[in-house]
């Protein structure tokens, strides 16, 4: 029941902080984190563990799999060369360095325990980057890069530590197996991915039911990463294919189901990451408390291997991006383009849970010498990459004032309107019916179709005056109207509302009237 208990407080304390966050601008999975660590200290909030095995399996799916569900097939495509780099090449980097760190600091831990180490601190967390860094609007050159990053790094990190830990117990040494074992098990997790998303559309292809269809977009990615883990494969890798995969199979004409499983998606993601990081905020806690003692004598190594986490970061950012100056969606990066790179590399959710995985006994039953020293490594490294650099990512963006790419953005933007535009106005002379309306009615439909590319409000500057005069005139009389609209709808709602609490009235007849003057109020938003 205590556990419970504390799942309905962090709910409760998500939806409060997200508010808090909103007016003084910080990031609110860090604020929920830093709550859960000072309310573990309060003698009337229940101890709760959650087992550490568990912590991957219930958040990563989901989390990952809203993320993913942002990029697309031919983003990959465009940045193969800066996964290879940040998602496979700089982890391994950065995994051997803290080892060599960790080695030198801690001579009680073997060296595959040294390894496991650097495994667990190597990986910036997608969902830490992704919650923080799109909340202080960090120009779309850069979160592209880190959203690349961070849908596949895990997955290294997990084969690393995994092989670590096995030798680790057994008394073995890590060897070069890891490249066929990493490849053979992302091979396999990419065949499983396809093969879920063939599944799920058929699935949707049978199913009427629009809430049952976005309800399995909850069950795909927890099926396929056990799936995944279950074969030795890496489900990190099974989740981001299938939902991008997905993606690519979406249907044009799904537009209230995409609309519903957009609104489901945006509540269970805050939800879940408000919960995970309060839960990892719990464990730090107790990390902290039980670990006292240790955690004085563990300082230096702690301070070392945090060092080295956040130098490797930036020497690999400014050697691949700034000194070769690279070249990202038409601008020239910066030395503040790496710096920000650099700044935005938060562990998260898979460094706790893979500290927290560690066995504590060796095969033959004897504990694991360094296990501590690790466990202590690891919410080092969270708090010096995560909560300080989340806490100071607004302050650091307001000193950089970095070039935005508005414009730019923009200006793909319009293309692709007047291109929806054009097809829609081919479709339109194609259609049969058309011969059967009026010509009042096809001058009219011809009119509103050539308004799709001005819709968007963003990068009317490139417009000339003139045009953007007749434009202002447009948008004035559509608000007028769509005000009215509104007012007249409200109206109507509230009549309806009274009508539900009437003697007689049928409140499921009222709902379904007012499910109707909703959907027709939010096309009047939109």
């Amino acid at each position: 029941m205590d556990f419970f208990l504390v799942l309905i407080m962090l709910l409760f304390a998500t939806v409060l902080i997200v508010g808090v966050s909103e007016r003084i601008g910080l990031p609110y999975p860090i604020l929920m984190l830093v709550f859960a660590v000072l309310a573990g200290f309060l003698p009337f909030v229940p101890v709760v563990h959650i087992p550490p095995e568990l912590i991957l399996p219930i958040f990563l799916p989901p989390l990952l799999f809203a993320t993913a569900q942002r990029s697309s097939w031919s983003v990959f495509r465009f940045r193969w060369k800066s996964l290879i780099r940040l998602a496979v090449v700089l982890i391994v980097i950065t995994a051997g360095a803290v080892a060599a760190t960790a080695w030198v600091f801690s001579p009680l831990a073997s060296i595959p325990l040294a390894i496991a180490l650097g495994a667990i601190v190597a990986p910036p967390d997608p969902v830490a980057v992704d919650a923080i860094a799109t909340k202080v609007k960090i120009p779309r050159r850069l979160t592209s890069i880190l959203e690349t990053e961070g849908l596949f790094n895990d997955a290294m990190a997990i084969v690393i530590f995994q092989l670590a830990v096995t030798a680790t117990v057994n008394g073995t040494e890590v060897g070069w197996e890891i490249i066929p074992q990493f490849l053979i098990g992302a091979a396999i997790a990419v065949v499983l991915g396809f093969a879920m998303a063939w599944l799920i559309g058929a699935l949707n292809r049978f199913v009427p039911n629009m809430v049952a269809r976005c309800a399995a977009t909850l069950v795909a990615p927890y099926a396929v990463y056990l799936l995944a883990e279950e074969l030795h494969a890496s489900g990190v890798v099974a989740v981001v294919v299938t939902a991008l995969e997905l993606g690519r199979r979406a249907r044009p004409q799904d537009a209230s189901e995409r609309l519903t499983r957009n609104s489901f998606w945006e509540v269970l993601e805050m939800l879940a990451t408000g919960l995970a990081f309060g839960l990892m905020g719990f464990e730090m806690n107790s990390v902290i408390t039980e670990e006292g003692a240790d955690l004085i004598a563990f300082i230096p190594g702690v301070l070392a291997v945090s060092v080295v986490v956040i130098a490797v970061r930036a020497i690999w950012m400014f050697a691949t991006y700034y000194l070769p100056q690279s070249v990202i969606a038409g601008r020239r990066m910066t030395a503040k383009d790496s710096l920000v790179l650099t700044w935005c590399g938060m562990r998260g959710l898979a460094t706790l849970a893979l500290a927290l995985a560690l066995p504590t006994t060796t095969i033959d039953g004897s504990p694991i010498e360094g296990r501590n020293f690790v466990v202590a490594c690891a919410c080092g490294v969270l708090v010096a990459t995560l909560v300080l650099p989340g806490l100071t990512l607004p302050a650091l963006m307001r000193v950089l004032k970095l070039p935005g790419d508005g414009k730019l953005f923009a200006a793909a933007q319009r293309k692709l309107a007047k291109r929806a535009e054009q097809r829609a106005l081919q479709v339109m002379r194609e259609s049969p019916e058309l011969e059967r309306l009026p010509q009042d009615f096809r001058d009219s439909m011809t009119r509103r179709l050539k308004t799709l590319h001005t819709l968007l409000e963003q990068g009317e500057a490139d417009i000339d005056e003139p045009r953007r005069e007749e434009l202002g005139r447009l948008r004035a009389f559509v608000a007028a109207a769509d005000t009215v609209q509104s007012r007249a709808l409200n109206a109507a709602r509230n009549e309806l509302m009274q009508a539900r609490n009437e003697r007689g009235v049928d409140p499921h007849m009222v709902d379904e009237i007012v499910e109707r003057l909703d959907q027709r109020t939010v096309v009047l938003d939109r």
